[in-house]
């Protein structure tokens, strides 16, 4: 049976051990809110330039640029973006499964995989399993700067150009709400064709009769290469702020059962106390007693 003593060095811990989930669940929402600012910022731009880009390549002819080529598929690249580091519940978990899964349908489609990671957990993750991955790029992770994309972005380019990938997947956590990320997978290259069936917006049906100033190839040099910069900027703020918002999450989840560890500890350590207590009087009594014998 645990002492008072005991107890009480427990409850001391639980109690230190609170007051730093509380803290680290402030921080995450100062960040939080940083990085909250800087992706709804980006969205709206990031959404239109796609579109926009969208309309116009389904007009031109897919050899004009060479990020917009179609090429049978023989090596497909996952982009894996994770956290650097964890206490973020589910958010590494969760992203983590969803690129295994897509990296077996790959795989059992009989497609080539290679693999780019973003973050210390996915590197690891990997690492542990024997997986070889191409590149990857750690230290990003809550200080993420379109450096940082541009870095990734050309090294995917030069790859997709040089055709030693032929499709380009980025998989990452996208910012929902404070409480929930949703589970992102995104081509990214070649630019993806509409789907067999669906109607473009009436805005876009008429992309063929477009008039080009100064020249397509002007256009498509200068836009399509800075919408994949911009693509995986977004995908690194979203999943920025969904860590962060993750991380607040299962901070003031972990302060919540800290509170209830010490209530219940506390009660253990007056039932212990009352229980010593009482024993003592017995032992007091008890003397008296064989005194007047």
């Amino acid at each position: 049976m645990a002492t008072l003593r005991d107890i009480k060095k427990r409850i001391k811990a639980v109690q230190n051990t609170q007051k730093i989930t509380k803290a680290m669940k402030m921080v995450s929402a100062a960040k939080l809110r940083k990085v909250q600012n800087r992706m709804l910022d980006l969205r709206p731009y990031a959404d239109k330039m796609h579109d926009v880009l969208m309309s116009l390549a389904r007009g031109a002819d897919r050899e004009s640029h060479p990020l917009l080529a179609f090429r049978p598929r023989k090596t497909v690249e996952v982009v894996v973006v994770t956290s650097d580091r964890g206490l973020c519940g589910a958010f590494n978990t969760n992203i983590l499964k969803a690129a295994q899964k897509s990296i077996d349908g790959y795989t059992k489609e009989g497609f080539q995989v290679s693999i780019s990671v973003v973050g210390k957990k996915a590197r690891d993750y990997f690492k542990r399993r024997g997986v070889s991955t191409r590149n990857a790029w750690t230290g990003i992770s809550g200080n993420v700067s379109f450096t940082n994309a541009q870095e990734i972005a050309n090294d995917v380019k030069e790859n997709f150009i040089n055709e030693t990938i032929d499709e380009v997947v980025v998989v990452y956590n996208a910012f929902k709400s404070m409480v929930a990320q949703t589970v992102t997978v995104a081509q990214l290259l070649p630019l993806a064709p509409v789907e067999e069936g669906k109607e473009a917006p009436a805005s876009e049906s008429a992309a063929a009769d477009f008039i080009y100033e100064p020249s397509m190839e002007a256009i498509f040099d200068r836009l399509i290469p800075r919408n994949v910069d911009i693509q995986i900027y977004r995908a690194l703020l979203e999943s920025s702020a969904a860590e962060e918002a993750a991380r607040m999450s299962a901070m003031e989840n972990a302060t919540k059962s800290c509170s209830e560890m010490v209530g219940k500890l506390t009660l253990q350590f007056n039932k212990a106390r009352q229980a010593s207590i009482t024993g003592e009087l017995m032992d007091i009594v008890g003397g008296v007693e064989a005194l007047k014998g």
